[in-house]
Formats: structure tokens, sequence, C-alpha cells
């Protein structure tokens, strides 16, 4: 059962399936499900939906029912910090799935921290965030980048350009790119980092031309992403320059480009639509029966699916949603088989090891997986943060210092 609270609003969704009576545990959920991140935060919803149902489907948790408290942050970082409050002081959550962008998470985290409430963010991201409790189910920067950039070295060439937005997701990643730039042997050439608001990208794609790069490591978020990519094959580029990205396709922005845009550009991510394996089949037909096929699952969602089971899974071992015994539960190693493989949760760090596909943009507005890296670790974040040492350790790490 989910309470959905938005503005002034509740809603209720999710029958159970049982026609047993069972008690009620709550979690709560904050998602962008209005404004200009609800491309992401819809499908971060709907998957939270489909978890919950499958949980309690299943019995529920410790034989309870799980129920949803839900609110709309309607892409306003403010609305995060209210409803995490809000959630906090009245809602009586045993646990928190939340946010989408960095500045969410870090705006959240401290109040869970306080609360001592397991908080799970489900997205791509920079990496780094270490606290106990909070558990991040999306891949790190370092993950991703760790592969691509080999990859890309070795199909592209070593002369790499970087083009990303001027915030924490844009300047840490391109702070790893230098890093396995280095370690691959190759050379930036050239780097831009813009304003979200930018829409015009000539003057970029004139130092682009300049800079002569074999490869082009395209990190714009939202619109500007699609405005990015369309610019870049306007201009000719796209049959001399190679495009690489870690979140092209996380906000479904190959259904928006044009094929001459998208066709051949190469994503490195922990899921796409055309992974195939048993558990992507069954979690496929589900969601599709619910939402229907318009619209293709981003990783954001499998992200949220993964967390919710996770959860589920430690507090059924716990036989408890107690914090401390669900964290515990946590840190004992739980793996689930996943839509995008076997997921296990790093102890330590409390990121998952998982998949890393690099697919290339077909002209169907889809990605064919190229190559698969199994069971890429959270390095970094397992380098940095080992929270069982050291519990009380609550810092958002950068390669930076």
């Amino acid at each position: 059962m989910k309470n959905l609270i938005g503005a002034l609003s509740v809603t209720t969704a999710l029958a159970m399936t049982t026609t047993v009576a069972m008690a009620e545990v709550k979690v709560g959920a904050i998602f962008d499900l209005t404004g200009g991140l609800n491309i992401y935060g819809i499908q971060q919803d709907n998957a939270l939906d489909l978890a919950i149902a499958s949980v309690n489907t299943a019995g529920g948790v410790n034989g309870e029912e799980v129920v949803v408290v839900g609110y709309d942050a309607q892409s306003e970082l403010s609305k995060y910090t209210q409803f995490a409050q809000t959630a906090v002081l009245r809602d009586g959550i045993s646990a928190m799935f939340a946010g989408l962008t960095s500045s969410s998470r870090e705006a959240i985290r401290p109040i869970f921290r306080e609360a001592n409430i397991p908080y799970f963010y489900s997205s791509l991201y920079e990496g780094g965030a270490c606290d106990k409790q909070t558990f991040v189910t999306g891949s790190s920067a370092s993950q991703q980048l760790s592969v691509l950039i080999k990859w890309a070295v070795e199909n592209y060439g070593p002369r790499i350009y970087i083009m990303a937005p001027d915030y924490n997701f844009g300047t840490i990643s391109g702070h790893w790119i230098h890093e396995y730039a280095a370690q691959y042997g190759a050379e930036v050439v050239g780097e831009d980092y813009l304003a979200l608001s930018v829409t015009d990208y000539a003057p970029t794609i004139q130092k682009i031309q300049a800079a002569n790069p074999d490869v082009v490591v395209a990190l714009p978020v939202g619109a500007a992403q699609t405005g990015f990519l369309e610019q870049f094959a306007a201009a000719g580029l796209k049959d001399s320059i190679g495009v690489v990205s870690t979140n092209y396709g996380s906000g479904n922005q190959q259904v928006v480009v044009s094929p001459q845009a998208g066709e051949g550009l190469v994503s490195a991510m922990g899921y796409f639509p055309s992974v195939e394996n048993d558990a992507n089949t069954a979690f496929k037909a589900v969601w599709e029966a619910e939402y229907g096929t318009d619209t293709p699952i981003v990783a954001g969602a499998v992200d949220v699916w993964n967390a919710v089971h996770l959860w589920a899974a430690a507090a059924n071992q716990a036989g408890s949603t107690e914090t401390d015994a669900v964290i515990a539960a946590l840190e004992s190693g739980l793996s689930f088989e996943a839509p995008n493989g076997t997921v296990t949760l790093e102890p330590g760090s409390h990121h998952l090891r998982q998949n890393i596909y690099i697919a290339r943009g077909n002209n169907a507005n889809g990605f064919d997986i190229v190559e698969t890296f199994a069971d890429a670790a959270p390095t970094y974040e397992n380098e940095m943060c080992d929270l069982i040492a050291n519990p009380d350790l609550a810092e958002h790490f950068t390669p930076e210092g």
C-alpha cells in the first residue's frame, strides 16, 4: 500500500493481493514526480511500487505488509529536506528510499543519520558517499569510468576531451577521467564545464574541433544532453570523433534524440533493458504489464527495485525492522539476483558490486550491449570508506581531497 503525499494530496496505490490481515511497516519515498527531473523520478517511483508489491505478495517483511508514505519533491531541493524531516518526525518510517541528484542526497543524508533510519540512494553518481545509515545501489563514477575510459582509448584513441556540467557530478567525474586517462596512456586535450542552463554549444564545439580529440566524454545532464548531442552531430563531428558517456540513456535521452545524433553513441551504465538474464526477463514482464512498453526502463528504476529487495531481505534475515538489526544484516554481504545481474552489497562501503555494461546506441532509439564487465567493485568507495571499522565515519569523499 502506498500513500503519496505531494501538494497536500493523499492517494492510495498498491492493494494487497492476499486476504490475510497483516500488520504494517512503513517506509518513506521522496522522488521527483513533477518538474524537470520527473523523467527519472517517475520511473524510480514506479519501480518502488512494483518492488513493494513484490515484497508484499511474497508475505511482506516479517509477516507485515509494507506501506509506503511517498512524497513528490517537485524537482526542488528544498522539498527534500522538508519532506525528510516530516517523514522522520511524523510518519514512523523504518527506511527511506529517495533522491536522484547528489545535492538531494547530501541534503537529506544527515537527517536520516541523526534519526538512525536506513536511507537508500538509488542513482548513478560521482561516488564517495560514506555514512553508516546510507546505502547506495546505483553505480559510482569510478565503477563506470574505470572501464569506459579503457574501452574508449582502445577503440577510439588516446586523445580525450571532457564536456560536463559544472557541479559535483561533472567536475568529480572529470577528475576520474584524468586519472584513468593517465592510467591507460591517454591524454585529456581539453575540457569544458558548463552551467546546466547552457543551450548553445557552438563555443564548446569549436573548442573540440580545435583540440582535435579522438573521443569526447560527454556528461551533460537533462535536456541539455539532447541539445549538445544534436549540435555535435549537426556539426559533422560524429564521423571523426567518438562520443562516450556514463549517463547517456539514464533518462531515456536515446528516445528523443534523432537517429543521426544517437546512433553509435556509447554509454557505460549498470543497466540497459537489453541485458539478457532470467531476472531481467521477469522484471520487464511485470513492468510492461503495469506500465506498458512506450518508455524504456532506466537504470535508476532498477537501482530502486534492487534497494527495496535488499532492505526487505535484510529485515527478514534480522527478523526485525529495527535499524541496527537491519544494518547488521545489510552488512553481512547480502546478494540479490537483480535485473542487471547479481548484485552484492559491500559491508564496509555500503555500495554494490555489480555488472557494468558498455552499450552502443542503435537506429531504433535503443542500445546494443557490446561488452559486459562482471561484478565491478566500487573500488574507490571500498578504499576510502570502512564503516565496519569506523561506524561513526560520515563524509562525502572526493578524489580532489
